[in-house]
């Protein structure tokens, strides 16, 4: 567990990211020990246990240039003072400031809060803030840059690393904005070198990789910072990530967000992970009620899915400061849980509360939840769009999925599934015969096309293609429903025209041609869609926020029928997600949540012989006219024990 590794308490840490309320990003060159204080006080009383601090590069490390006659490098001092012959000075350390992070140190340990620190911070809201000596140069492949920023991350950590209120050292914040790399090599070559500096000199510690926006495949990835560094981070708003900004606030789209991300990055870089940044971006976003109601709904899903906690960003509004960033970038000024005043908002207070709810579970940890599907990723996919469509389609009908990517080893699972298919690279031969070994001895895979290749296609679906042309309009799929055809627009590229050779139709176009369709393939069973599905539901505004109008979900309630069958408790009703957390074979502590701004009155369906033991949280479930019904509030969650006599 990630709360172990960090030495915390808490069975779901709630934290924020930390510059001083009266100083922002100048806190260090602006010491105040008693505003800080307060303010560390007033986080504490709140339920803050955790905090994410950044000692500021050019405040901790001011070294400049000195230059002879034509521009001839001179060596480095502090203005004009010669380096001193000391272990600070050899590596241009600030004595001043590494007394005032002491001091900052001893603050937090009185209030019991502790500490993530942000080593190498030089990207900070919207500027770049560097040592004078290295200023115009490229941070993150410079020899000398590198040199300076080893000198600085050694000399920290070996000075701090005997305070206890430091439970993690942070590379630095979202050290990839700090400068251009270009090849994947270079960013393994800069990250492993902090990396390794900072184990050297303190090796008891977790090292958090501090990155935000990565990839499986391109410069910063996954894999290679889940290989150099213990815990991954996200920084998971949905106003600045791709396709995240489509629907309200309140919706399953931006509230699920964190969560998903999370969990892919955790499951491809295979290290633990969680929301180091996360927030709604202030007042000309939301209101704060429906920030206190994101905070809600995606704390909750975080905790539901066996994520360890989570650091809102940031601590105080930042409204009254005169320098850069504050005075060039509008919107870092409210971002705050609590005003420069110290008024707490709702959202801060919504945290708070649930921290106190989960603390207060008959058990320590939630146990893991239930996962039916293995989705594999793609190479030359779009990663994030193909992620982001599948798992929200899992959710709306009811199952969960794990991620890997198509180069990790393959699990043993019952489902696997392929979504957007993308290109003439296929998947790697080796990794494609793995799958369908394991499908020939009883697993089911899907499999679902956007324009991609797919050998042993005939074998593997009962469908050959006949013929293949670029589309004039969308398409338009009729599914197979218990009250009729359900009609699905799935914009596409492409249409290949089939021959069903002996393939199930479950969907089709008007003109027949088949859109979804079932197979067996040895002892297991093959779904196919032809269409980008996934891509669909991600790539287009409203979608999963009305599932009603678009019920794209249809088709993996479909595909998902034999590996639902193990769940206890079903609905029907897209926008409450569940999770099932089995504690033994008789009892199952369930979460359903409600991914929309609208109180949901919904019918439990549960497997013969099980009722509902006990509510933990939220209304509890009435038997309406022979009927179990539950009440969901808006934006919240019911968490019920199971039981089988």
């Amino acid at each position: 567990m990630l709360n172990q590794l960090l030495h915390l308490p808490s069975t779901f840490f709630v934290g924020c990211n930390y510059w001083a309320s009266h100083a922002g990003t100048a806190m260090w060159s602006d010491w105040n020990p008693g505003q800080v204080d307060l303010d560390l006080r007033r986080l504490s009383e709140a339920g803050i246990e955790v905090i994410r601090v950044f000692p500021l590069w050019p405040d901790f490390q001011p070294i400049e240039n000195m230059y002879a006659g034509e521009g001839e490098h001179f060596g480095y001092r502090f203005g004009e003072e010669r380096l001193p012959d000391t272990e600070a000075g050899k590596a241009g350390m600030s004595v001043e400031m590494m007394a005032r992070f002491q001091a900052f140190t001893d603050i937090a340990k009185k209030y019991d809060i502790k500490l993530i620190v942000g080593l190498v911070t030089g990207w900070m809201s919207g500027r770049l803030f560097v040592p004078p000596a290295l200023r115009g140069k490229a941070i993150l492949t410079d020899p000398d840059a590198i040199r300076w920023q080893v000198r600085f991350v050694q000399y920290f950590v070996k000075q701090m690393k005997h305070n206890e209120s430091i439970i993690a050292w942070d590379l630095g914040n979202e050290c990839n904005v700090m400068g251009k790399v270009d090849s994947q090599e270079e960013a393994y070559v800069w990250t492993a070198s902090i990396a390794n500096a900072i184990k050297a000199k303190d090796a008891t510690r977790p090292l958090i990789s501090g990155m935000h926006s990565l990839q499986p495949k391109g410069k910063w990835t996954m894999q290679d910072q889940g290989e150099l560094t213990d815990i991954l981070t996200t920084h998971p708003y949905p106003f600045w990530t791709t396709y995240m900004d489509f629907d309200p606030l309140t919706s399953m789209r931006p509230t699920i967000h964190a969560t998903m991300e999370s969990l892919l990055y955790a499951q491809i870089g295979e290290k633990p992970c969680f929301a180091e940044e996360m927030g709604t971006m202030g007042p000309m976003v939301c209101g704060e009620e429906v920030a206190a109601a994101f905070a809600r709904t995606s704390m909750i899903s975080q905790w539901a899915h066996g994520l360890p906690g989570l650091l809102w960003w940031c601590a105080n509004d930042q409204t009254k400061l005169n320098h850069a960033p504050y005075d060039w970038v509008a919107c870092e000024g409210e971002l705050g849980l609590m005003t420069e005043e110290g008024r707490m908002k709702p959202a801060l207070q919504e945290m708070g509360r649930l921290k106190k709810v989960i603390q207060a579970m008959p058990f320590e940890n939630l146990p893991a939840r239930r996962v039916e599907a293995v989705c594999i990723l793609n190479t030359t996919q779009d990663h994030w769009a193909t992620a982001i469509g599948a798992f929200l389609l899992a959710k709306q009908a009811g199952f969960d999925l794990d991620f890997r990517f198509e180069d990790q080893p393959l699990p043993d699972a019952n489902f696997y599934m392929l979504p957007c298919v993308t290109g003439v690279f296929g998947v790697a031969k080796q990794r494609w015969e793995q799958l369908l070994t394991k499908v020939r001895d009883g697993a089911t895979l899907y499999m679902s096309s956007n324009n991609g290749y797919m050998l042993n296609f005939a074998e593997l679906t009962g469908l050959t293609v006949q013929n293949r042309r670029r589309r004039a309009s969308d398409a338009v799929a009729y599914l197979q429903g218990d009250s009729g055809d359900i009609p699905l627009t799935i914009p596409s590229t492409f249409k290949l025209d089939f021959r069903n050779d002996r393939a199930e139709v479950l969907a089709a176009e008007a003109d027949g041609n088949p859109v979804l369709t079932k197979a067996t393939y040895g002892k297991g069973t093959v779904y196919f869609c032809a269409l980008p599905v996934e891509l669909a539901m991600s790539q287009q505004p409203g979608v999963s926020y009305n599932p009603e109008q678009f019920p794209y979900w249809k088709m993996y309630e479909t595909i998902s029928l034999a590996s639902r069958n193990a769940r206890v408790l079903h609905i029907n009703e897209p926008h409450i997600g569940i999770t099932e957390h089995p504690t033994n074979l008789n009892t199952t502590i369930a979460v359903l949540i409600n991914y929309s701004e609208e109180d949901k009155e919904v019918s439990l369906e549960l497997k013969a012989g099980w009722h509902v033991e006990e509510s933990l949280y939220g209304q509890s479930s009435q038997d309406v006219k022979g009927t179990l019904n539950v009440h969901v509030a808006a934006n919240d969650a019911v968490i019920v024990t199971l039981s089988n006599n």
